[in-house]
């Protein structure tokens, strides 16, 4: 077959291949107008239609303590509202801060419109202070370690005094992580755990009903072992010592620890063993 028979076939062929590609791009062009005329549609009709108009939009669930009039307060809600506009992150953060809780979640629903909030209460585990610029602060510390002002703790409760035996004194933020663990282990002391106090330093006393005041020493990962050691004492010292009257115990060093007792009597005939104490 000679050449020239052989060119109206590939002429055809080749107009066939500019109809295809051209189709496929009249195929791209209305997939990409309908696909933005959808999405502005959408966004439009999620942005007007999709409205919070009132307080009975908001779901609020979870706490016993948080009502739904206190959350939509707390976290400063305005209606009419796009929740398009709201910032779930920001919302959780507003909550946790203002709240007596210790866990929020925050959902925006669709159909029909609504705003769910679930909440988890904080469990007050003690009293607390802390100290500020204007002087020392009272309210509560949770089961986490987290500080709870006396407002948050009085909020929508009758009852602002919850029943506990535990105090903490000289709360700050970096010592939580040690409050927890002496919360989780204050039935394994071996003596009623009363008072947990921090001194600007760190270093950390205990007051228990049986020992009276024990010094724990600075924050360090020794924390476990003087525990045992104090729950061991409990156990052991009162036996030893009974009738001494132990005033205090110095747990710094946990392989050696230091009583203190009180200053033996005063003796007119050697005045040199007045007021010496027994470590």
């Amino acid at each position: 077959m000679s050449p020239v028979s052989q060119a109206p076939g590939v002429e055809r062929r080749r107009q066939l291949r500019l109809q295809r590609r051209q189709e496929r791009l009249r195929n791209v062009w209305r997939l990409v107008v309908f696909s933005a005329a959808a999405a502005g549609l959408g966004y439009g009709l999620l942005r007007q239609g999709w409205t919070l108009n009132g307080p009975s939009q908001v779901e609020v669930s979870g706490s016993e303590r948080v009502s739904r009039e206190q959350a939509i307060a707390a976290a400063e809600l305005r209606f009419p509202m796009p929740p398009l506009t709201l910032d779930p992150r920001l919302l959780r953060s507003e909550l946790l801060d203002a709240l007596p809780v210790e866990q929020v979640t925050v959902q925006r629903l669709i159909l029909p419109p609504r705003l769910r909030i679930e909440l988890v209460d904080r469990q007050v585990v003690a009293r607390a202070e802390r100290r500020t610029a204007k002087g020392n602060e009272q309210g509560y510390v949770d089961r986490l370690g987290n500080w709870i002002s006396s407002s948050q703790q009085a909020m929508g409760s009758s009852d602002s005094q919850p029943e506990t035996a535990i105090r903490v004194q000289g709360w700050q933020a970096r010592f939580k992580p040690t409050i927890v663990k002496l919360i989780n282990r204050r039935d394994d002391l071996g003596s009623p755990l009363k008072t947990i106090r921090f001194e600007p330093d760190g270093t950390l006393w205990l007051t228990t009903g049986t020992l009276g005041e024990v010094k724990l020493g600075g924050p360090d990962g020794d924390l476990a072992r003087r525990l045992d050691v104090l729950r061991y004492l409990s156990g052991e010292l009162p036996k030893q010592v009974q009738g001494q009257g132990v005033r205090s115990i110095d747990l710094s060093d946990p392989d050696q620890p230091e009583l203190g007792l009180p200053a033996p009597a005063v003796n007119s005939a050697n005045p040199k063993q007045a007021g010496q104490g027994v470590d």
